[in-house]
């Protein structure tokens, strides 16, 4: 799958660590990882380049978005430019990974209400199961689409949980179904 990665470049001083563990480990599970853009440049680059340079850079940017297949965003660093990012990613209807290693997810996208959007805190050693968690997901969204409705009672339960457990409705029933076929089958 292709992945486009973003993150804080002003950040990589203290989480360029955290970074390159995120890219490796995609790269190892054979995904194509688009993050030279947060890799190779720095914020100095970024200050001395010309208008029509930004300008042909974000025509790449939106390009990288529009034909990725998910998107990780490190934002343990705050960075307008990744909440950008994250914001164009989820209006093009991406599913994307919100990571972040301090204390306190990111303010303004924790609570966004958003079935593509997942917010995980992680450490080194739990970030190849969220990961992997993730992309499950992502391939399951590829699965058969089911819509059915639901009592008010029934949503507000789900939106709790959802909001409790921060993930995404959908991938709570899923995991119920799961397990319902799995102890079917036992």
């Amino acid at each position: 799958m292709l992945v486009y990665f973003t993150a804080s470049i002003a950040g990589k001083k203290k989480f360029l660590p955290f970074y390159t563990k995120i890219i490796e480990y995609l790269k190892a599970r054979h995904h194509e990882v688009i993050s030279d853009h947060i890799i190779e440049s720095s914020e100095q680059a970024l200050q001395d380049e010309e208008r029509n340079e930004r300008l042909k850079f974000h025509e790449k940017l939106e390009h990288w978005i529009n034909t990725c297949d998910f998107v990780i965003a490190e934002a343990s660093y705050p960075s307008i430019s990744v909440g950008y990012e994250i914001s164009l990613a989820l209006h093009r209807g991406k599913p994307l990974l919100l990571l972040y290693a301090g204390d306190q997810p990111p303010t303004l996208l924790a609570h966004h209400k958003n079935e593509n959007l997942v917010c995980e805190h992680y450490t080194p050693e739990t970030l190849p199961q969220i990961i992997d968690e993730f992309i499950h997901y992502v391939e399951g969204a590829e699965d058969t689409r089911f819509t059915f409705f639901i009592t008010t009672a029934i949503a507000a339960y789900l939106e709790d949980v959802s909001r409790k457990e921060k993930t995404p409705k959908s991938v709570y029933l899923r995991k119920l179904i799961e397990a319902d076929m799995r102890r079917k089958i036992s």
